[in-house]
């Protein structure tokens, strides 16, 4: 998501630009598709961008194993910083912070690794299809959310039990 932004570095601090966004941003290697809205906002330093974004991005439920759509919605803010001076072509010195984004030297925002960033960020920990999501049988592995398996339920028949009762 590469948006030129020359002119607004030329505008007063404090101008504003909106942008409907609605593009495929490769999110945890797969191709995720973002829509919503970025406001970009000249300040003293560089452009400020605010987004509220929405995507989903496919991964592998952890009871089940199978694949899903979770998805992110996701509000970023973050100040970019040019490198080069729009009007003189001069480099620019950056920030002493450590995490920055840049504006390149052909004055291009490109919101990709922030958007990228706060999706990673925004998957949960534990991934989950559905609350009741059953899982898969302990023994053979079967889906159980396609059904019970064949297998014996441990305790009921194993050679465990047999042993517990003569205890």
């Amino acid at each position: 998501m590469r948006i030129n932004v020359s002119q607004q570095l030329k505008e007063p601090i404090g101008s504003v630009r909106n942008y409907e966004v609605s593009e495929a941003v490769d999110i945890a290697g797969g191709s995720c598709l973002v829509q919503g809205e970025v406001r970009l906002t000249r300040t003293n330093r560089g452009i400020l961008a605010t987004a509220k974004l929405h995507t989903g991005v496919e991964v592998t439920c952890s009871r089940c194993l199978g694949l899903f759509s979770c998805p992110l919605s996701l509000d970023i803010e973050e100040e970019y910083f040019p490198t080069t001076d729009v009007v003189s072509g001069a480099s620019l010195p950056l920030p002493e912070e450590p995490e920055w984004f840049t504006i390149d030297e052909h004055h291009i925002l490109d919101l990709t690794e922030a958007i990228r960033q706060y999706a990673l960020l925004a998957i949960p920990m534990k991934l989950i299809c559905r609350e009741d999501c059953a899982g898969l049988c302990p023994i053979c592995g079967h889906d159980l959310n396609q059904g019970p398996c064949g297998c014996v339920p441990q305790g009921a028949g194993s050679d465990q039990s047999k042993l517990d009762k003569l205890a």
